[in-house]
C-alpha cells in the first residue's frame, strides 16, 4: 500500500481532518497517511505548494499527495480555462491530487508533468461539492494509492491553470528576491536559490541587505552553529534556498529572524555583488 500525504488549510481545532481521514480509512483500512501540514493559511496555495515541493524528494515513488487548499471546484462552461476542476498529475514518479486552481503550476515551475488528468464524474452529485477534499479528492487519492490506473479515474488533459509566481530579479551586480516562507523557528526562507547566487559569479564579495539596508550579512555559513547563539547568519538550506536565520533564535530567547528583523513573507532581500563589497569597505561608506 502506497503512502498518502495530506496538506490542508483545515487546521486542527475542528473535526474536518478527522472526518477526512475517517472517510479514507473507511475505503482502505491499511492506508498509510502522513500529515505534511493542516496549518496552511486559508486558501494560500503558494504556501501549500512550497510545502509539497520541499517534501517530494523525501518520499518514495508512487506516493500520493492530497492537497485540500481552496479545493472547491469552479465550473465555467463558457471558458473551461477559467474553471478549476478536481484533477491529479504525476510528477517525479509521484501523484499530486488537488483542485486545478493554479497549484499544479506552482509545484511544477518550469518542469513538465509526466501526466495530467481531470477527475471523472465531478459534477454527478452536487452534494459532493460541500466538502470536495473529502468527497472528491480523497477517493481518488486512495484509489491511486491502491494502484488503480490513472486512466480509470480521470480523463487525460494537456494543460493546467497557470498561476504567476515572482522569481528573483537579476540586475547588474544585484540579485533581488523575496521571503517566501517563515518557518516555526522564525527562519526566513527566500526564493533565491544557490543556482541563482552562483550565476552571479564565483568568489565575488557580496552583501545581503534586508529592511532597506538596515541589516546586512556578508558571508554564507555552512550551518547554524557556525555563528554564536543569537547571531544572524545566511545559509543555503536543505532545498538550496537562501535562508536568513538567528542561531537558536526562538521567542523565548529574543526571537527568530522574522521578529528581530521585522520581516515577513513578501519582503525583499537584496544581494549586492562587488569587488569592494566587503563589510569593512561598506562601513567606511556610511
Amino acid at each position: 500500500m502506497n503512502i498518502v500525504t495530506l496538506t490542508t488549510d483545515m487546521g486542527l481545532n475542528d473535526h474536518y481532518v478527522a472526518a477526512l481521514k475517517g472517510a479514507m480509512y473507511k475505503v482502505e483500512s491499511k492506508l498509510q497517511i502522513v500529515d505534511i501540514s493542516h496549518n496552511i493559511n486559508p486558501f494560500n496555495i503558494a504556501q501549500a505548494s512550497f510545502y509539497i515541493k520541499n517534501c517530494l524528494k523525501d518520499f518514495p515513488a508512487n506516493t500520493v499527495h492530497l492537497i485540500g487548499v481552496d479545493s472547491e471546484p469552479i465550473v465555467n462552461f463558457g471558458d473551461p480555462d477559467a474553471g478549476a476542476l478536481p484533477s491529479f498529475i504525476r510528477y517525479k514518479d509521484q501523484y499530486i491530487v488537488a483542485t486545478d486552481n493554479g497549484i499544479f503550476s506552482l509545484i511544477l515551475g518550469n518542469d513538465a508533468a509526466e501526466g495530467m488528468w481531470t477527475i471523472d464524474n465531478v459534477l454527478s452529485n452536487p452534494k459532493l461539492m460541500k466538502f470536495p477534499t473529502k468527497n472528491i479528492l480523497a477517493p481518488t487519492a486512495v484509489a491511486l494509492a491502491q494502484g488503480v490506473a490513472p486512466e480509470e479515474l480521470g480523463s487525460e488533459k494537456t494543460s493546467i491553470r497557470r498561476k504567476v509566481v515572482a522569481n528573483p530579479v537579476i540586475e547588474p551586480n544585484v540579485l533581488k528576491g523575496r521571503v517566501i516562507h517563515v518557518d516555526n523557528y522564525g527562519n526566513l526562507i527566500t526564493n533565491i536559490t544557490k543556482e541563482d547566487f552562483d550565476r552571479m559569479g564565483k568568489n565575488i564579495p557580496f552583501t545581503i541587505f534586508f529592511r532597506k539596508k538596515e541589516y546586512y550579512i556578508d558571508e554564507i555559513s555552512a550551518g547554524y552553529n557556525e555563528v554564536p547563539p543569537g547571531e544572524r547568519l545566511a545559509m543555503f538550506n536543505d532545498t538550496d534556498n537562501l535562508e536568513i536565520a538567528i542561531n537558536k533564535g526562538t521567542p523565548g530567547n529574543g526571537g527568530g529572524a522574522n521578529s528581530l528583523f521585522g520581516l515577513k513573507e513578501g519582503d525583499v532581500i537584496r544581494i549586492e555583488f562587488s569587488p569592494r563589497g566587503s563589510r569593512t569597505t561598506l562601513e567606511s561608506l556610511f
